[in-house]
Parts: structure tokens; C-alpha cells; sequence
């Protein structure tokens, strides 16, 4: 089963409780921190556009890279209200391609998590490395192993919002390090009192900050620090999600690869 085709439909609804605009101030505060005020800001694995929105009202041009059609449909019908002038481009983080090089890129609410192959999400980094500008910016959070083991792992999640509803199983498989998602969806149809079931099957990797880190310096990014996401402090045993920050190498001003 295909993740986030019927999921997009209700998806905003039960990420409701994400903090989006904290999450928006933090990653605009880094960005200008590493010198990035301005200019074209690439958000990998943008999802319906929630952030990728936040930063283009910091002023950021930017362009939204999703693999869910669905997701995007949403993504785009918050533009049109918005009027933002938002690029969305229907491409696979694993092969992605821009028309130029970008100041910066983000990645948010684990995405790279969901990028289940160690090589595969190597590819992605040097994808980003070669797509930024000379010493531009990467920042992304992921969601680490201890999250996966200790508090998902093999438990059940359920929410009833009325019009919707969803009942959320989890797997953690230690061995291979994946974390399974069991996804059932209740959605209301036209009809009174009448709901549609839906299932989809999502898997995520949980990596530690050293294999982050390893993956980075190998496609040629310069690790350039870390941070609890949620408590913006150093990351401890028990952090469920770190934000990373990393840097383009490799590139001058005056030879800017292609990457054709």
C-alpha cells in the first residue's frame, strides 16, 4: 500500500498538535545565524506545504520537493490562498533535480527518517552538497533510534476527530532498525454517518547522531552542529528528535557543478 495517498486527505487534520510556526522561528533563526537571510530555499520532502509556506512569508523563494501527488495537490491549494510564489516539484528526495543551485535546504518532521537505506539517504546528501551554493546550508531534523525503540515502538495510537479517524499501529523491528506503520483511516463521506476505511503501511529507519554524521562527511558536507529539537539544547541519550545543521564543500564561487 502506497503511503500518503488517502493520508493527505486528512493529514493536516491530525498534525495539528506539530509547531509548525515554533519549528518556522527556529529554522529561520539558524538560517540567518549561518548567514542566509535571503534567497532560494529548497524544503525536501515538503508534505502539504506547512513549512514550506512559514518560510516563504520570512521572505524565502522557495521550492517544495514531495514523492506524494496527493500531498502536493494540498500543498498547491495553500498557495493558491496565500499567493506565494512556492515552486512544487513532484520528485523523489533519493534523485531529485533543481534548475540551479539554492542557498539553503530544509527537511523537516523526519523525513529523512523515511529514507530507509544508508546509501540511499547518502545519495540524498550529496544531492543536497551538490545543489547548494558555495557554502550554503542544509538543515534537516531526523527522529533517532532511542525514539523508535523506547517510545513507539510496538504501541497503539488512536484519535477520533470526528469527521475523521485513525487508528495507528506501530513495529519496531530492532534488528533491522525500521519502524513500521500500521495505518487504518475512517474518513467521513458526503453520505450522513457514512465513513470510508482506508489502510496505509509507512516504514521509517531510526538512525543514531554517529551513522547521521558518518552519511554527511561521506557525500562531502561539512557537519557543522546539532541540537535537541525540542528542548534547542545539546542532544542527550533520551532525545527523541535532533535538528542538524550542515554545510556545503567542495564548490567555488566560480565553478558551480551542474550536476548533470
Amino acid at each position: 500500500m502506497e503511503a500518503y495517498t488517502s493520508f493527505a486527505s486528512v493529514y493536516d487534520t491530525f498534525m495539528d498538535n506539530v509547531p509548525y510556526e515554533e519549528w518556522g522561528g527556529f529554522l529561520r533563526g539558524l538560517l540567518v545565524k549561518y548567514g542566509v537571510e535571503e534567497g532560494i530555499v529548497v524544503d525536501l520532502g515538503c508534505g502539504t506545504g506547512s513549512m514550506t509556506e512559514i518560510l516563504a512569508e520570512y521572505g524565502y523563494d522557495m521550492i517544495g520537493v514531495d514523492n506524494s501527488e496527493d500531498m502536493l495537490e494540498i500543498a498547491m491549494e495553500k498557495r493558491i490562498e496565500s499567493g506565494h510564489d512556492i515552486l512544487y516539484l513532484l520528485q523523489d528526495m533519493r534523485e531529485f533535480e533543481l534548475y540551479g543551485t539554492v542557498r539553503a535546504a530544509v527537511s523537516v518532521c523526519d523525513s529523512v527518517n523515511y529514507i530507509t537505506e544508508p546509501d540511499d539517504l547518502r545519495e540524498v546528501f550529496r544531492l543536497v552538497n551538490n545543489y547548494l551554493d558555495p557554502g550554503g546550508v542544509f538543515l534537516f531534523d531526523f527522529n533517532t533510534d532511542y525514539k523508535y525503540r523506547e517510545v513507539m515502538g510496538d504501541c497503539t495510537i488512536a484519535e477520533d476527530r470526528g469527521d475523521c479517524s485513525f487508528i495507528w499501529d506501530n513495529y519496531y523491528y530492532e534488528e533491522e532498525r525500521i519502524n513500521e506503520y500500521d495505518l487504518t483511516l475512517f474518513i467521513r463521506t458526503e453520505e450522513p454517518d457514512l465513513y470510508r476505511k482506508y489502510q496505509e503501511t509507512h516504514y521509517q529507519r531510526g538512525y543514531t547522531l554517529e551513522e547521521i554524521r558518518g552519511l554527511l562527511e561521506e557525500a562531502g558536507l561539512i557537519f557543522e552542529s546539532v541540537c535537541d529539537m525540542d528542548t534547542k539544547g545539546e542532544p542527550a541519550d533520551t532525545s527523541e528528535r535532533l535538528c542538524v545543521v550542515a554545510r556545503e564543500s567542495g564548490k567555488t564561487r566560480d565553478r558551480i557543478s551542474s550536476g548533470r
